[in-house]
C-alpha cells in the first residue's frame, strides 16, 4: 500500500502546485477563482482519499463545508465581476 500512498501524494501535490502557480500568476481574477476552486476540490479529494484509505467518515462534514465555501465563493466573485463589467465608462 505504500506505493499507492506515494502515487496519491505525488499526483495531488503536483496538481496543488499547478493550482497555486495559477493563483499567483493568473492574469485575471477569473483565472485565480478557477484555480482556487481547483485547489478546494483538490483538498476535498485528499480528504476523500484519506477516508477511503483509513476506512472512516469523520471528514465528511469538513468536505461539505469546503464544497459550500467553494460554490458560494465562486458565485460571489462571478457576481462581482459581472457587476464591474456592466458599469458604464
Amino acid at each position: 500500500m505504500t506505493a499507492l500512498y506515494i502515487a496519491i501524494l505525488v499526483v495531488f501535490a503536483a496538481a496543488a502546485i499547478i493550482a497555486l502557480v495559477r493563483i499567483v500568476i493568473g492574469p485575471s481574477i477569473l483565472d485565480r477563482v478557477v484555480a482556487a476552486d481547483v485547489l478546494l476540490t483538490e483538498v476535498m479529494c485528499v480528504l476523500g482519499a484519506d477516508m477511503v484509505i483509513n476506512d472512516h467518515t469523520r471528514s465528511l462534514p469538513v468536505m461539505l463545508i469546503i464544497a459550500a465555501i467553494g460554490v458560494f465563493g465562486s458565485i460571489a466573485i462571478a457576481r462581482f465581476v459581472a457587476r464591474r463589467d456592466n458599469t458604464p465608462q
